[in-house]
């Protein structure tokens, strides 16, 4: 019997539901359930084919055992150890290697020191910075943000220099990105299930949390091609096979915003209840897909032929 793992947090109704709907498929020797850890030995199986990862980036100690599973030939979704690469700046240095339209977007050290660091740890980094390049490249307004991790924690919308150095100060030891304000027309969510399926969503973020799936934008027949396209080029080249993007339509091109989502919200009172069947109903095919296919006595922690890929398509390094 090969087993599929839903490893989650706070949320139910995603979870519940998935669980529910592999089984419900009564595929032989399949079966899905809640992942249950009573113990983690270095070197030691899981005893699951497949784990659906949802809350690892809140808890290390999830995030360790599920490399170890991957290294045991578990199949996790999304891969822990790109997972734990991966942050948002370096996705933005990377949307403009592939051809996919991005807003303008600096690095910016923190405001505080790191702990265990002093300004000698800096000897590399000018002061001060070339601020009036950096703005004069940005523009106001602009978005100031972390350069990793999810959600809307630490966002700031600036309208002014001054008001940069104002908030700025109150990021303590947070690397920030600061970013160009893409005023759209139209804006949308997209899931992308197993780097090939996608469901393009009109999204309103100006909306409170609970409408923000209440939108009337209808992309034509090309825009919703062009969309798509985006959307699976980014997650092919990121090799996520569980994750959201959002796209803010500017005159009428499509600008990737956020594109980090590897454990997106997938909440029925959130998505609303056409796009929670859909995900419940993609993502339960997928997970028994890759149980089938899954080898326990393969290694499955290749994050590094995912990364390798990236690299060798753009020709930023060379392997002998």
């Amino acid at each position: 019997m090969k087993k599929i793992g839903m490893l989650f947090g706070k949320e139910r109704s995603f979870p519940e539901a998935f669980v529910a709907r592999v089984n419900s498929k009564n595929v032989p020797g399949i079966i899905a359930e809640p992942v249950s850890i009573d113990k983690v030995m270095q070197g030691e199986p899981s005893g699951y084919a497949v784990i659906f990862d949802r809350i690892s980036q809140d808890v290390p100690f999830y995030r360790a055992y599920l490399k170890n599973a991957a290294l045991c030939g578990t199949t996790v979704i999304n891969n822990p150890f790109w997972w734990s690469a991966d942050e948002k700046f370096f996705n933005n240095c990377l949307a403009t290697k592939i051809g996919v339209p991005v807003p303008k977007t600096v690095l910016l050290p923190s405001k505080e020191l790191p702990t265990d660091t002093s300004d000698a740890s800096f000897s590399n980094l000018a002061y001060p910075l070339d601020w009036e390049g950096i703005f004069k490249y940005i523009g106001f307004p602009a978005y100031m943000k972390p350069f990793a991790g999810g959600g809307w924690k630490s966002v700031y919308q600036l309208n002014s220099i001054e008001e940069f150095f104002e908030k700025h100060a109150e990021t303590e030891q947070l690397v920030m990105m600061l970013q160009e304000e893409i005023k759209f027309e139209e804006y949308y969510r997209c899931y992308c299930i197993g780097r090939k399926h996608v469901r393009i969503m009109p999204y309103e973020p100006r909306n409170p949390h609970h409408l923000r799936y209440v939108a009337d934008f209808k992309p034509t027949p090309e825009k919703y091609k062009e969309m798509e396209d985006i959307v699976l080029r980014i997650c092919n080249y990121l090799g996520y096979d569980f994750n959201t993007v959002e796209l803010a339509v500017r005159n009428g091109v499509p600008y990737a915003i956020d594109f980090c989502n590897p454990a997106p919200d997938a909440e029925v009172t959130s998505v609303g209840q056409e796009n929670f069947d859909w995900v419940v109903e993609a993502l339960a095919n997928y997970a028994i897909e890759k149980a089938l296919e899954n080898d326990a006595d393969k290694d499955n922690a290749t994050w590094e032929n995912t990364l390798k890929e990236v690299l060798l398509k753009k020709n930023c390094i060379n392997i002998n």
